[in-house]
C-alpha cells in the first residue's frame, strides 16, 4: 500500500514531468526489489544490514548520476555480502532518477 502512495505520489507530483516520475515510480520499484532487503531504499528508516548504507545518504558521499555506467556493467563492492547486479541502461536510468528523487532540494 505504501509502495502504491508513493507511485501515485511521485506521478501527481507538480514540476516532473511524466516521463520523470515514471522513471523515479520504476526506480523506487527496482530498489525495492533488489535492495531493500540490505539497504534502507527509502526517505527514512534504518538499513537491515547495518553495514549497507542508506540510500536517501548516497548523495554525500558521491554524485549519484555517476552510478549509472555501474549499474549497467554490474556493480560490485569491497564487501562479499552484496551481490552483483546488472540493470539494463534504462532500469540504471531510473534508478539514478530515484536516488536524485531522495536527495534534499538543492539551497
Amino acid at each position: 500500500m505504501r509502495r502504491l502512495f508513493l507511485t501515485t505520489l511521485l506521478l501527481m507530483a507538480p514540476g516532473l514531468a511524466h516521463a520523470d516520475a515514471t522513471s523515479i515510480a520504476l526506480g523506487n520499484a527496482l530498489v525495492e526489489t533488489y535492495c531493500s532487503d540490505c539497504h534502507a531504499t527509502g526517505p527514512t528508516g534504518d538499513s537491515r544490514l547495518a553495514i549497507a548504507p542508506h540510500f536517501r545518504d548516497l548523495y554525500l558521499r558521491y554524485d549519484v548520476s555517476d552510478l549509472s555506467e555501474a549499474l549497467v556493467e554490474g556493480i560490485v563492492t569491497a564487501h562479499p555480502e552484496m551481490p552483483e547486479f546488472e540493470f539494463d541502461p534504462d532500469q540504471a536510468q531510473a534508478i539514478v532518477d530515484y536516488l536524485k528523487s531522495l536527495e534534499p532540494p538543492a539551497q
